[in-house]
């Protein structure tokens, strides 16, 4: 793998639930790698699915939608986050960013599913649709730019 492929970077990632396991959103600061994130971000579903299979009642009984720390490699540090509705948030950060810490990936996954869940609310949204509104985008992109 290339050295600094996701170098100060931040990629975000939203599936829907299975069996069609498709991009809802998939937003990359910088663009440059978008391809490369979109393979990570679908290996990384393996690793939550196993992730929610282990826990299984367990994640049911405490509500806890958040996975934590999926997979570090040596660029690259991918983070999961699961919803009661099985739609999966994948978040891939620079293994560089040392100042980010698992509390402020668990608020960011909170504040992205908060928007998300405004996006489903809408009546002219239809479920599984790619997801197109400005407010969520200024979301992320404020969110993201905290990060790198």
């Amino acid at each position: 793998m290339e050295t600094g492929l996701f170098s100060g970077s931040v990629h975000i990632g939203i599936i829907y639930h299975p069996p069609q396991n498709y991009p809802l959103y998939i937003r990359s600061v910088p663009t440059e790698n978008e391809l490369k994130f979109h393979y990570t971000v679908h290996t990384s579903l393996d690793v939550v699915d196993e992730k929610i299979s282990a826990m299984g009642k367990a994640m049911v009984d405490q509500r806890e939608l958040y996975l934590g720390l999926l997979y570090p490699t040596e660029d690259y540090k991918v983070y999961g986050y699961v919803t009661n509705s099985k739609v999966k948030f994948v978040m891939v950060v620079d293994s560089s960013n040392t100042a980010l810490r698992d509390n402020e990936i668990r608020s960011m996954f909170r504040k992205l599913h908060n928007s998300y869940t405004d996006i489903m609310c809408n009546p002219f949204y239809n479920p599984g649709d790619r997801i197109h509104s400005r407010a969520f985008d200024n979301m992320v992109n404020s969110m993201m730019m905290q990060v790198c």
